[in-house]
């Protein structure tokens, strides 16, 4: 993906030295290179999956700057590094820029406010090459077959790893370069710790470990690893080793037509014949990177039935010219495609138009971008020229991403700091508020700070409270008061969590302690083959923990909401997992559950506001026309039921706004604020249904 001049040019032995290469133009590798760009896109569009395209970038990224780094070092010319980076970002960022910039625009005309620091944060990681460990902070699914929802720079993180290691490699031929003198007057015999040998050592080295290491991380944390930079080396290693052995591979006719034909098959077939989604980059992207390798080596046949007669076919390498920039265009035109269309994934027709507009940007990106800049003689007489060049391109985007990162800051403080009886939420919904307008107020909490709507729990587990079993590592707890009055466990999922945003002050007003034992979309309840097997696990462990410590209370939720029909069941094996809790004296509260949604609700409102019926659901498509805790009632001594749905849904709707507050941060779960402004009446009906002492 990397940019296309001197892409296609790879090398043949010299008659000076049998290993050393000299510039043999070959096409062939630029429809290598154009089959990888269009298997990337066509996955991306149709089928939603991994091909195993990238892979084969980062084997020839590899496989072209070995070529040039080891002809300098058998040439005994210098390899001013300085100049190469230079050189290699002068390249490479003007395009960033262009498409970047775009992106921003897009994103300003399209994305819901919600979404566009994250944007912003990835526009900066891109630029500066570290979007791979962005995304793997956040531990994005680049599997996830909607991509409508996804981050129209998702797909720089290639690009990071290979900028990474276009700045990694050079030094690794600088210190061969600073090592052979020594080694070669050390052993007294200069062809036994050739350049080329050292080289095959030191990234043979690197294959082997960055595979191993490759292989562990996928296993245990395949999402993280697969943005990765240190996952992906090898991939990269197997390219060197490929550049140095070429000039030693010198297949007959036969075998160069059977190795380019049978590469290409394996090529294309990855990602339909192997299982990619789950797998990659361990051991199985051997399968697209060898591929590529073989059609590399089978090289130009000499044959009329060669796969390189293909490949060198003059459309392969239109689009193997415009490459890099096709890859860069692609994912963001379809990206936004999805959004404006709110479609989840485009048909046949649909996709054959993004692939056409993303290649007419591509080349016109490459033209009218790329290449003068490429020719432009000024930045390659003095590297601070080039430096220059590189520092405006930054600029460029740098200013624009600054200014737009205050706006969202300042307009954030000017929304955070209104009046609270301007936002008053929930309590917009008590009878004495009813009908109340609060017409001058934005809604909070402002849409940059919609990601920070989790529920505050203070910290780990402490003392007494530490679980023994390390299924419940993730144990939390509120600051001990200062006199404990009652012990409180929460168990349950994020939708038990969100609670945490009411009962955690309540707790501290009444000199609670409470714990909590959550699992993501794990509800609480007795052993169920409706939950997975983990679920399972996890909750067993959590009713030990409970019987183990005998806490006074128990929190849960007691009913579970769906996006479609029936919209809230009963919680499977609900009453059997507390009945051990109850029958031990332990009092059980179960709070209703809140509804579920198709759509995303806080976005809804920034793209067609308040008021949309899009945003108001009715309430008999969100909630349950008759209480699933109903059924619980006098089933189990100790138990407690609450419902503050009143206090979520209104009128027949479920709306996304009440009170000026949102109400949801995401499809499903109550936005931290929200929940505050319910404490008032959590806290009475808690008490009301418990019967605890309101001292």
């Amino acid at each position: 993906m990397t940019a296309a001049n001197n892409a296609g040019t790879l090398t043949a032995p010299s008659t000076k030295q049998g290993t050393t290469p000299e510039r043999t133009f070959r096409p062939e590798v630029q429809g290598l290179r154009a089959l990888a760009v269009l298997m990337v896109a066509a996955y991306h569009i149709w089928l939603g999956r991994v091909s195993g395209g990238v892979d084969v970038f980062l084997l020839i990224s590899a496989f072209l700057l070995t070529l040039s780094f080891t002809r300098k070092l058998e040439a005994g010319k210098p390899l001013l590094l300085l100049r190469h980076w230079l050189h290699v970002f002068k390249r490479l960022l003007p395009a960033v820029v262009v498409v970047l910039l775009a992106v921003l625009t897009a994103t300003w005309a399209f994305v819901p406010q919600s979404r566009w620091p994250d944007v912003l944060a990835e526009a900066w990681a891109s630029l500066l090459y570290r979007q791979n460990w962005q995304l793997a902070k956040s531990a994005v699914d680049y599997y996830a077959q909607d991509h409508s929802g996804a981050s129209p720079l998702q797909h720089f993180w290639s690009l990071s790893v290979q900028g990474q290691v276009f700045i990694l490699w050079p030094l690794v031929f600088a210190v061969i370069a600073i090592l052979q003198p020594y080694l070669a007057k050390l052993f007294r015999n200069s062809k036994a710790v050739a350049h080329r040998q050292l080289l095959f050592m030191a990234f043979g080295l690197v294959f082997a470990v960055s595979l191993v290491y490759s292989v562990d991380q996928t296993a245990h944390n395949q999402e993280y690893a697969y943005f990765d930079t240190r996952t992906r080396l090898w991939e990269f290693a197997l390219g060197s080793l490929l550049a140095l052995s070429l000039p030693y591979l010198k297949p007959g006719r036969r075998l160069r037509v059977f190795l380019g034909w049978a590469g290409l098959a394996a090529m294309l077939s990855c990602g339909l014949i192997l299982t990619v989604d789950r797998s990659f980059p361990g051991f199985v992207a051997l399968w697209p990177t060898l591929a590529a390798a073989a059609v590399i080596v089978a090289g130009q046949s000499g044959s009329r039935f060669g796969a390189d007669r293909l490949l060198a076919a003059k459309p392969l390498v239109l689009v193997g010219d415009n490459s890099y920039a096709l890859y860069l265009w692609h994912w963001p035109v379809l990206v936004f495609f999805l959004l404006v269309t709110e479609t989840t994934a485009p048909n046949l027709l649909q996709g054959l138009a993004i692939m056409a507009v993303s290649m007419v940007l591509a080349i016109a990106t490459t033209r009218w971008v790329e290449r003068p800049l490429r020719r432009w003689e000024w930045p390659n007489v003095r590297s601070w020229r080039a430096a220059v060049v590189i520092a405006c391109c930054g600029a460029l985007l740098a200013l624009p991403v600054t200014a737009w990162q205050g706006a969202i800051s300042a307009e954030g403080a000017a929304i955070a700091d209104q009046p609270m009886e301007l936002t008053p939420g929930a309590a917009a919904l008590a009878p004495e508020k009813a009908g109340q307008p609060t017409p001058d107020a934005k809604i909070i909490p402002a849409p940059a700070a919609m990601k920070d709507e989790w529920a505050d729990i203070d910290g780990l587990c402490t003392g007494d409270n530490v679980p023994s079993d390390p299924l419940l590592q993730g144990c939390l707890q509120n600051d001990e008061p200062d006199v404990v009055t009652k012990r409180i466990v929460v168990l349950g999922d994020s939708h038990a969590q969100q609670y945490m945003a009411a009962l955690g002050p309540i707790a501290k007003a009444h000199g609670w302690e409470v714990v909590t034992l959550l699992k993501g979309s794990c509800r609480f309840g007795a052993e169920s083959p409706e939950r997975d097997e983990e679920c399972n696990a996890f909750n067993k462990a959590s009713a030990a923990y409970v019987m183990e410590h005998k806490p006074d209370a128990v929190f849960t939720v007691a009913s579970l909401t769906h996006v479609t029909a029936p919209f809230e069941t009963e919680v499977p094996g609900y009453l059997e997992g507390i009945k051990p809790f109850t029958d031990a004296g332990i009092e059980v509260v179960g709070v209703r559950d809140n509804p579920r949604f198709a759509i995303n609700m806080p976005e809804c409102v920034q793209k067609k506001g308040p008021d949309s019926p899009d945003c108001n659901p009715p309430l008999e498509e969100s909630l349950a026309a008759s209480s699933p805790l109903d059924d619980y009632a006098g089933k189990v001594d100790r138990l407690y039921l609450m419902d503050m749905s009143d206090f979520i849904c209104e009128q027949g709707t479920c709306p996304a706004v009440v009170g000026n507050v949102y109400v949801y941060k995401d499809d499903n779960h109550l936005t931290k604020t929200y929940v505050q402004s319910m404490i008032p009446m959590f806290e009475e009906r808690l008490l009301a249904a418990t019967g605890w002492s309101a001292s």
